[in-house]
């Protein structure tokens, strides 16, 4: 069977660095061939002027218009600079004799950009494989003898059966898999009527025993633009918790990654809304209600937590701020220090129904105060270490959740900024606050 072309790691792998060969092949090749000083010198200058210009355009379009609402990483901005570069030095170089040359000049150009695009997208890691340009599935349909399983142990369903097995401390039970698995679900809005898309669970190996114990809960959000592919592909989502699986006996938590968003660039910014639709409602009480009804879990809040990244972040302090009662964890990677959907003004109309007071009192800030103290959160907040425009903000949240009497964790993601590599190296070294306060972290 041929290999499926959308499974294609683009992000690592042989693709960057056959791009990265083939353009640098055909510079080298258009380059190849004695060449005078003065030559030389139009070359490097139309080389050096790409560059330049490449900078240019990254801090114009990041930092002066703010058109991607993030700040590029440097590491990005090298890549835009060194495809700049590569352009700027195929078009000098096309302008030499020989045809084969002046083909090799011409094709360079593509290549560069080709080159360019593949670095800052492995940079941010928001597209891993050839078929998540198109929305192409994450993963299959959860199994459906892996639902009804279950289903049968769901602490809400009205065919629950004999109650699960506790969390075991040491042995695993016999026979247990070694990986979890990932299945994508249709959480119905049936309270919320929000248009939300497929979602996805993940189930540890320990929900995949005969009686799985009633595990914890992480409900993960992703990013906007984005959808829960994202948290599924771009997070890296089975692999790190089968890691964190492995060395803990097969626990850890069930993850359910619904759609707070609706459409990839919509933002109805986690509150209910009659312009932008009953996005928080979906989120607290239609998710949960099909949490505990399909799923062997926990119910009690100390078992729940919720984290997601940038937009995703924001909806996660908000809820869990908002809502102890339902989410006792919060993992806010990235998030905003207020929810907005472009202009203040735009905000406040599409949002609040022009109601100030009510925008105000969504902001994660007003909400800690209203509610403080808290009497058993744990929140872990985290940025990249060159996330210029979210990290400060990061830092201002984390230290209102501290005030509020939360148990509070801040941490940097090293070499990152505002993507997804932050949101992997978080997961995989800054979860354990929230694995212990969900008891999943035992001796």
């Amino acid at each position: 069977m041929l290999p499926d072309p959308g499974q294609v790691d683009i992000a690592s792998g042989w693709f960057p660095l056959a791009v990265d060969a083939l353009a640098l092949a055909a510079l080298l090749l258009a380059l190849a061939r004695r060449t005078s000083p003065r030559r030389v010198l139009v070359l490097l200058a139309a080389a050096a002027g790409g560059v330049l210009l490449g900078l240019l355009v990254c801090w114009v379009c990041s930092d002066l218009l703010d058109l991607f609402e993030v700040s590029l990483s440097p590491i990005s901005r090298a890549w835009v600079a060194a495809a700049f570069g590569g352009v700027g030095l195929g078009l000098a170089a096309a302008a030499r004799r020989g045809a084969l040359r002046r083909a090799a000049a011409i094709a360079a150009i593509p290549l560069a950009l080709l080159a360019g695009a593949v670095g800052v997208n492995a940079d941010f890691g928001q597209y891993t494989t050839v078929g998540s340009f198109w929305d192409a599935a994450a993963a299959a349909r959860l199994p459906a003898p892996v639902l009804a399983a279950q289903r049968a142990g769901a602490p809400g369903a009205a065919t629950s059966r004999a109650p699960a097995t506790p969390l075991w401390s040491r042995p695993a039970p016999a026979g247990m898999p070694t990986h979890g698995l990932v299945g994508r679900v249709r959480i119905p809005a049936t309270v919320s009527h929000f248009p939300a898309r497929s979602g996805y669970v993940y189930l540890p190996p320990a929900a995949l025993v005969a009686r799985p114990p009633a595990l914890p809960v992480l409900v993960m959000l992703s990013g906007q633009p984005g959808g829960p592919d994202d948290v599924v592909q771009a997070g890296r989502l089975a692999a790190i918790m089968d890691a964190r699986a492995a060395t803990h006996h097969g626990l850890a938590p069930i993850v359910v990654v619904p759609d707070q968003l609706g459409a990839p660039a919509d933002n109805p910014m986690c509150v209910d809304s009659a312009a932008l639709g009953r996005s928080a409602s979906y989120l607290t009480v239609d998710v949960p209600h099909w949490i505990r009804t399909h799923l062997t879990v926990q119910t009690s809040p100390a078992a729940w937590a919720i984290g997601g990244f940038s937009q995703g972040g924001t909806c996660a302090i908000q809820l869990g701020a908002g809502d102890p009662a339902l989410f006792s964890g919060i993992f806010d990677v990235s998030g905003q220090v207020i929810p907005h959907n472009g202009s203040t003004a735009h905000t406040v109309d599409a949002g609040f129904g022009g109601n100030a007071a009510a925008y105000r009192a969504a902001a994660p800030l007003n909400l800690l105060a209203a509610r403080a103290p808290y009497r058993d959160t744990t929140a872990v907040f985290g940025s990249g270490q060159f996330d210029a425009k979210y990290g400060p903000g990061v830092d201002v949240v984390a230290a209102a959740a501290k005030a509020a009497g939360i148990a509070t964790t801040r941490r940097i993601a090293p070499g990152t900024a505002h993507d997804w590599h932050t949101v992997q190296w978080m997961m995989t070294h800054a979860f354990d606050p929230i694995a212990a306060h969900l008891g999943l972290e035992r001796p």
